[in-house]
């Protein structure tokens, strides 16, 4: 085994090799800083492997994007060897670690994001509407099978986790109400309270996140797979549009099964908080509906109804924007369903803000 050997020649900027070179051989690498290696000489080298071919190149060009020097005097497998080496260098090399991004930064890319958010979700809304003007001029493009497959899956599969969460929220608002109405005598303005929380708040709102969770997450996981699968783009083959065979059933089916939902949860919601009051309170049920019937008011239920379709649409929207946002992967599938429950919740919550201001500006 001849020693590695390797020295610079400045007339020429070539650094010549010798020797066996292999992975110990880095000692024989002479100080090349502030130099550039224009020729690797290798006639005197015995043998090459792969590791003494990377340090060899290494000290040559010490960035892997450099260009390779002009190599000269080596025996054809040695050439075979550095030629190997030097193009897959580069995805071998160390990566540098990760950037930490400054606040700014960090800041602009989030309003960067939500502004191409806003974009996109206009974009999706203007071509829903004119998809929904063609449907009106050509109702027979309608189609009523998705659209009563997905009421099945919207209204039918949620009335039983409506109906319990509604009247385990009934028992709880009608404890809470009834500890503090004993103290004074009032049992019966338990009533009140109960009426007025259900039908104008509590229900429509947790109906809403119900939704939310369940069926707006399954239609973003449903077209996102649709994306993943390619059947998205079996439907645009087919001349059909994807807005009309995908979207809007979901969207109709939401915008009319979720008013009954709210309705069913009222129902629910008192029935929970009537129970309540019959084992507290001594109301009894037929005193309970006695003074439901004399304070409930038509525009207390309106109020609460009415939330319900502005919720199922903006759920609806951000849900289907999702579905089809999805990138071909699964993991972009996860994260979009993901977002598409933490989006609707947040629009649940600031609507509802917006309709509490409003009626109480309005008197309502």
């Amino acid at each position: 085994m001849t020693e590695a050997r390797a020295r610079f020649d400045d007339s020429q900027g070539a650094l010549i090799a010798s020797g066996d070179w292999q992975a110990d051989s880095v000692a024989a690498l002479p100080d090349l800083a502030g130099k550039q290696v224009r020729i690797l000489d290798g006639t005197g080298v015995t043998q090459l492997d792969t590791n003494g071919a990377w340090l060899l190149l290494a000290a040559a060009r010490p960035q892997a994007g450099d260009p390779l020097p002009e190599l000269r005097a080596f025996q054809p497998q040695h050439l075979d060897v550095l030629n190997l080496v030097a193009q897959h260098r580069a995805a071998t090399a160390v990566q540098s670690g990760p950037r930490q991004a400054g606040v700014l930064e960090l800041m602009g890319r989030s309003t960067l994001s939500a502004w191409m958010h806003v974009i996109g979700l206009t974009d999706f809304v203007g071509r829903l509407f004119l998809t929904l003007a063609v449907l009106i001029v050509r109702p027979r493009d309608w189609r009523w099978r998705e659209f009563g497959a997905q009421m099945n899956a919207v209204f039918a599969g949620a009335i039983p986790i409506v109906v319990g969460m509604l009247f385990l929220l009934g028992v709880v608002f009608a404890y809470l109400l009834g500890d503090q109405a004993q103290q004074y005598g009032a049992n019966i303005f338990v009533v009140d309270g109960i009426m007025l929380a259900v039908l104008r708040e509590v229900s429509p709102v947790i109906v809403a996140v119900l939704v939310a969770g369940r069926t707006g997450a399954a239609i973003t996981a449903q077209l996102g797979t649709m994306k993943v699968t390619e059947e998205i783009d079996a439907i645009t083959t087919l001349g059909l549009s994807p807005l009309t065979v995908l979207v809007i059933p979901r969207m109709m089916a939401l915008l009319i099964a979720m008013p009954m939902l709210v309705f069913i949860g009222d129902i629910a919601g008192l029935a929970g908080g009537m129970l309540v009051a019959q084992q507290q309170l001594d109301i009894s049920a037929h005193m309970f509906i006695d003074r439901l019937v004399d304070v409930i008011q038509l525009k207390t239920l309106v109020v609460g109804l009415g939330k319900a379709p502005v919720f199922a649409i903006f759920i609806a929207l951000i849900a289907c924007r999702m579905g089809l946002s999805v990138t071909r992967d699964a993991r972009s599938v996860g994260a979009n369903t993901t977002s598409t429950v933490v989006q609707s919740l947040v629009a649940i919550i600031i609507l509802n803000a917006i309709f509490a201001v409003t009626f109480v500006r309005l008197g309502i």
